[in-house]
C-alpha cells in the first residue's frame, strides 16, 4: 500500500517553495518508538461519536520529518483515508489559528484572529455545542493555554483571541464535560474578580490543578488546568497528552448517544514559530503516539470517526536531508511564521470515506456534522435537520 505521507507529499511539494536561506538544523530521535498495525472497523457503520485531532502547525513537511525520524513509521500512516484542506481565511491568504480553528469548529470562514466569531461579528456555535443539543458528551483537549485561540473556538466566542480574560470567562458557560489544558493564571486573580473555577465547580465540575489530580477523578464533568500558561514540552510533562486523551475517552463513551472530543498537539506550532526543531519534533513524535492511542480505541469501539489534521504550517519547514535507518533529519526552517500552503486531513473508522478530496477546512466541520446526523436516529437528528 502506499504510503499516505508519501502520496500527499507528492501533491504538496509541487507548490513553490516559501523558503529562504534559513540555518541547516540536525535531529536524531535515539530512541524510536514501535508502531503497530492497527485494522480500521466497518467504514460503513453508522457514526455515533468523533474525535477530532489538531496537529497545530503541523504540515506534510512536519510529518515526514517525524517519519524518518521515526525509522520510516508512523501511526497516523494507519489511517487508510487522506484528502486535502485549504485553510485561508475570509481577509487574508494566510491564516492564523483563530481563524481556522474557528473554520473547522463551526464550518464558517470568519476574520483573521476572531474566534468562532463570524465577519459581522454574530456568535457562533461550535462542533462542542451541536454535539452536546444530540444529546452527546464533549470533550476538549489541548497542550496550550485553554484561552489560546484552537480550545477557545471550541469552547468560547471572542472578536480578539488576545482577550485571554474574556475568553476564560467564557468557560463556564461551555458545553464541553471534560475539558484538560494550561493557563491557570486566566481563572483567578482576574481584573473582574471573578474566579473561574469556583464558578466552574459550582456547575458540577470536578476541578483538578495537576494531572495527578485529574488521573485519580472518577469519570463525569471534570475541568483539568494542570500548568500556568502552555504545559510544558513532553520531555518534562511526560505522555499527559496520552493519558489525558484516554481518560476523556473513558468518560465521554460512558453515554449511549456516544461524544465529540477535539485533542490539539498545540505546541508544535509553538515550536515551530521559534525555529526549535528538537522541541517540535518532540511534541510532533507526542502526538503521533496519541493519535496512535486514539486509533487503537477507535478500533475496538465501532461507530468512532476519527480525523487528523492541522490548522496551517508553520515555520515554512522544509526536510532537506538525512537517514531514515539512523533516525537522522536534516531540516531548515524558512520563516518563524505561518504560510498558506494546504494541509492534510486523515481519517479512520465509520464515516471515514467522506474526508478523500481537496476540500475547504470548513468542510471537516460539514462532513462531521453530516456523520453525525446519518448516525443519529429519532429525534436529534429531526432537530438538528429544522
Amino acid at each position: 500500500m502506499i504510503s499516505p505521507l508519501r502520496s500527499l507529499a507528492c501533491v504538496l511539494l509541487l507548490a513553490p517553495s516559501l523558503l529562504t536561506a534559513g540555518e541547516a538544523r540536525r535531529f536524531v530521535l535515539e530512541h524510536p518508538y514501535p508502531v503497530t498495525e492497527i485494522r480500521e472497523p466497518d467504514r460503513n457503520a453508522p457514526v455515533t461519536s468523533v474525535i477530532l485531532m489538531i496537529g497545530d502547525g503541523m504540515g506534510i513537511h512536519h510529518l515526514s520529518a517525524a517519519w524518518a525520524a521515526n525509522r520510516g513509521r508512523l501511526f497516523i500512516e494507519n489511517c487508510p483515508v487522506t484528502g486535502i484542506a485549504k485553510t485561508w481565511c475570509a481577509d487574508k491568504l494566510v491564516t492564523d489559528s483563530a481563524a481556522a480553528g474557528t473554520a473547522m469548529a463551526t464550518g464558517t470562514k470568519t476574520l483573521y484572529k476572531r474566534v468562532a466569531v463570524c465577519p459581522k461579528g454574530n456568535k457562533l456555535d461550535s462542533l462542542v455545542d451541536k454535539a452536546a443539543d444530540m444529546g452527546k458528551s464533549t470533550g476538549v483537549i489541548a497542550t496550550c493555554e485553554l484561552n489560546d485561540a484552537t480550545p477557545a473556538a471550541f469552547c468560547a466566542n471572542n472578536e480578539q483571541r488576545s482577550d485571554s480574560y474574556g475568553i476564560i470567562g467564557d468557560y463556564p458557560r461551555s458545553r464541553a464535560d471534560f475539558i484538560f489544558g494550561g493557563g491557570s493564571k486566566y481563572f483567578t486573580q482576574r481584573p473582574d474578580g471573578r474566579d473561574i473555577f469556583k464558578e466552574m465547580e459550582a456547575q458540577g465540575y470536578r476541578i483538578a490543578r495537576t494531572w495527578e489530580e485529574a488521573a485519580a477523578l472518577p469519570p463525569g464533568k471534570t475541568l483539568a488546568v494542570t500548568a500556568p500558561g502552555n504545559l510544558p514540552p513532553p520531555s518534562k510533562r511526560g505522555d499527559v497528552l496520552r493519558q489525558a486523551t484516554l481518560k476523556a475517552l473513558d468518560a465521554l463513551s460512558r453515554n449511549p448517544n456516544g461524544f465529540f472530543l477535539m485533542v490539539e498537539g498545540s505546541n508544535i506550532d509553538k515550536a515551530a514559530h521559534s525555529n526549535k526543531l528538537e522541541e517540535m519534533m518532540e511534541e510532533l513524535l507526542d502526538f503521533d503516539r496519541t493519535a496512535g492511542a486514539v486509533l487503537d480505541w477507535a478500533s475496538r469501539h465501532p461507530g468512532t470517526l476519527v480525523v487528523i489534521t492541522a490548522d496551517h504550517n508553520t515555520g515554512a519547514f522544509a526536510l532537506t536531508g538525512g537517514n531514515r535507518e539512523k533516525g537522522e533529519i536534516t531540516a531548515r526552517f524558512g520563516s518563524g511564521s505561518h504560510d498558506g500552503i494546504a494541509v492534510p486531513v486523515y481519517a479512520f473508522g465509520a464515516g471515514s470515506g467522506a474526508f478523500t478530496g481537496i476540500y475547504e477546512n470548513t468542510d471537516i466541520f460539514r462532513k462531521i456534522m453530516e456523520a453525525f446526523k446519518k448516525g443519529t436516529p429519532g429525534p436529534a437528528a429531526a432537530r438538528q435537520d429544522s
